[in-house]
């Protein structure tokens, strides 16, 4: 069993160098950069900082950081490196998993550009960055998973960006998740976020496997 498995991890691990290559770097990086140009306007203009403000360009931020994060998935060559051995889960993983450290690094920037005064709570702000983030993966893990798309990052990012919009103005108060700190709906918002969170990532994991109609081909095509 040691040496069916050898080759296997083998493969694994020479994968990172040649899946780092091939990660959307133009639509991550300019997610980010946007991102922390929001967050750094108040340090460069003479407004006067305030919660709101550091609130909603955070806000901002995430949803310009999560927009490039829509692309994560996207790979022009999709057909050609479906017939590889290693498996669309671990290649998937792979590439969430590269960029996960990068996205902590970015936010915790973001964070600290905004002046402490401005500086809305730290937790719950996370709480909503980190599920449009898997939003975002998830969108994309699923229009891989339904669709022969190779580069479904256009689609995905339209669709986060105008369920933000939705999310912003057309919701009920009950229902609300954008609203302002010290609201009294703001802890009832946030169980909200946490719920998005969970339910995303659950259906972005659930899209990571191989479809089960191209398993039992593979198998027959091997026989």
């Amino acid at each position: 069993m040691r040496g069916v498995g050898a080759p296997a991890d083998a493969v694994i691990r020479a994968l990172p160098r040649p899946v780092w290559r091939t990660l959307p770097r133009r639509a991550l990086a300019a997610g980010a950069a946007l991102g922390l140009l929001l967050t750094a306007a108040p340090r460069l203009s003479s407004a006067t900082p305030d919660t709101g403000l550091g609130l909603g360009l955070l806000r901002a931020a995430a949803l310009a950081f999560g927009l490039g994060l829509a692309f994560l998935l996207d790979d022009p060559a999709r057909h050609t490196t479906a017939v590889v051995p290693t498996r669309r889960p671990v290649r998937t993983g792979l590439r969430v998993a590269l960029a996960v450290p990068l996205a902590a690094l970015w936010w915790t920037a973001a964070l600290l550009l905004v002046p402490q005064e401005a500086r809305p709570p730290v937790g719950a702000v996370t709480l909503e960055a980190a599920a449009i983030a898997v939003l975002a993966l998830a969108g994309a893990a699923l229009a891989v998973r339904c669709t022969d798309a190779a580069e479904p990052g256009i689609a995905v990012s339209a669709g986060l960006l105008g369920g933000a919009l939705a999310a912003a103005l057309l919701l009920p108060d009950r229902w609300a998740l954008v609203v302002p700190v010290g609201d009294p709906l703001w802890d009832g918002a946030h169980e909200r976020w946490a719920g998005i969170l969970a339910v995303a990532a659950v259906a972005g994991a659930a899209a990571w496997a191989e479809p089960v109609r191209r398993i039992r081909l593979t198998a027959v095509v091997h026989r």
